[in-house]
């Protein structure tokens, strides 16, 4: 497979690396991720993450190990234990469904690799067409509020959310970035304030207890936010405090909006009380831990309640951003989302 690199992978010499996402911003380390075995780790405890991301890593990890010579029984198993690597993001099982797809071609060594490597053009083209979708909808001298990670580092482009926030700022529409720290895991604080602050963009880091205070003070014009999963009647599964800020932005009438590719709208799952939530280990509530080591402060035995995401419901979406434009409450309501 030719050589590429994106923010957060690089193909290098027919062999699979990402950037831990764990170890940001302190330090920028690259990651072997040459067997199923490695990347399953890797996505377990978060060192490649973000919903697009996932996907393309083990698309590309899949045709990198038939080129390494593994036999169609071999990658069958492959697919299926990266498939079952995180439940909820739907972008990785759409993502292998495609190239399950390829795996039935003569030729699987060229069909893998050839659809691994549209797999990665295509969500940075997605990017990009969220990014104009969506920063159109910016209003000029606008204070934005956002979640969790959507930039570059979870997408092969651009990113979906914080590259409308990204593409907005180049228009000279955004003057302010409230970012949210996003608990327990701080992809906000780590990964988001940094992202911002290589681009250049102003934000301030806030807790995300200190969003509704934010809101009640007017300082906030509009929430963005990305996707993991987006149900056929436009429930959205993201970031666990997603529900939260959507709540909140209802009742300070604040616009709530989701920008997220084709690639997460899942047809076939009828609403959010369908989405598989993923439960995580107790000590990521328990303490934190970093490229600074690992520290405790709860009581060893505390019981610990931590799912990965929670579900907003579609009554407090203001529009969901996609690459093929944006979609109104109206027309998800008319069934835009639902099986065609």
């Amino acid at each position: 497979m030719q050589n590429l690199k994106t923010a957060s992978l690089e193909v290098k010499q027919n062999q699979l690396w990402i950037l831990c996402q764990q170890s940001l911003p302190q330090q920028q380390n690259w990651l072997p991720a040459h067997t199923v075995e490695q990347l399953v780790h890797h996505i377990h405890t978060l060192s490649v993450r973000g919903a697009p991301l996932i996907g393309l890593s083990a698309s590309l990890l899949l045709a990198l190990l038939a080129e390494s010579g593994q036999s169609p029984q071999q990658l069958a198993i492959a697919l299926d234990t990266l498939r079952a690597s995180r439940p909820t993001a739907v972008n990785l099982m759409n993502n292998l469904d495609q190239m399950k797809l390829a795996l039935a071609e003569p030729d699987i060594v060229s069909a893998l690799s050839k659809e691994a490597l549209r797999l990665v053009e295509e969500d940075k083209q997605l990017c990009e067409r969220i990014a104009n979708a969506g920063a159109a909808l910016v209003k000029p001298g606008s204070r934005l509020l956002t979640h969790c990670n959507t930039g570059g580092l979870a997408t092969a482009g651009v990113g979906t959310a914080l590259g409308v926030i990204q593409r907005a700022f180049s228009q000279g529409k955004v003057n302010h970035v409230w970012v949210g720290e996003t608990r327990p895991l701080l992809q906000g604080g780590r990964l988001t304030a940094w992202e911002l602050g290589e681009l250049g963009i102003p934000y301030q880091l806030i807790c995300d207890s200190m969003a509704a205070s934010l809101m009640g003070k007017k300082q906030v014009d509009a929430i963005w936010v990305g996707a993991d999963r987006i149900a056929a009647n436009g429930d959205v599964a993201n970031k666990i405090g997603t529900y939260s800020l959507a709540v909140l932005a209802h009742h300070h009438q604040i616009p709530f909006y989701v920008a997220a590719p084709g690639t997460t709208l899942d047809t076939h799952c009828p609403s959010g009380d369908a989405i598989p939530i993923e439960q995580r280990a107790a000590r990521e509530v328990m303490g934190v831990a970093g490229s600074f080591g690992e520290v405790q402060w709860a009581p060893e035995h505390a019981r610990v309640y931590n799912p990965a995401f929670d579900v907003t419901p579609a009554e407090l979406i203001s529009g969901w951003v996609l690459d093929t434009g944006v979609v109104t409450p109206a027309q998800v309501q008319a069934g835009a989302f639902q099986p065609k």
